[in-house]
């Protein structure tokens, strides 16, 4: 939470309350929440911050950079902090669930690729949609 605040304050955004309580949600989060979820965490620490004022917060903190924008195909945006490590992402196409994951072999192999064609990586993000295949 304070090194998102440190972020926003060094990137001279006006740290008002609300978005610090914002921030501090974002910060503690483990998951991918979208606005109506940061909406519920915030409301829990102030009963007085207004959805609104979440939506706003969101988008000022990903115009910054502080925060990246996730879609995972449901229709819904989702957030987290811009500057965790780096991992990919599956998603369970049945229930929504998120996976985390780092794998040397496909990092390798999007160097490879982006060399091959004359390139060289400066970011990239990797969501795999998926189904549980039933064991038999």
């Amino acid at each position: 939470m304070a090194d998102i605040i440190a972020r926003c304050e060094a990137k001279g955004l006006r740290m008002t309350e609300q978005r610090r309580i914002v921030a501090r949600v974002i910060g503690e989060a483990e998951d991918h929440p979208d606005v109506e979820e940061l909406y519920a965490r915030a409301a829990r620490v102030d009963p007085r911050i207004s959805i609104a004022t979440v939506y706003r917060t969101v988008k000022l903190f990903e115009e910054a950079g502080i925060l990246d924008r996730l879609e995972f195909g449901d229709g819904r945006a989702r957030y987290e902090d811009a500057e965790r490590d780096h991992h990919d992402h599956l998603i369970d196409v049945n229930t929504g669930e998120v996976i985390e994951f780092v794998d040397p072999e496909i990092e390798a192999l999007q160097e490879r690729i982006a060399e091959r064609l004359g390139y060289r990586l400066v970011g990239h993000r990797l969501e795999l949609l998926g189904v549980p295949v039933k064991k038999s």
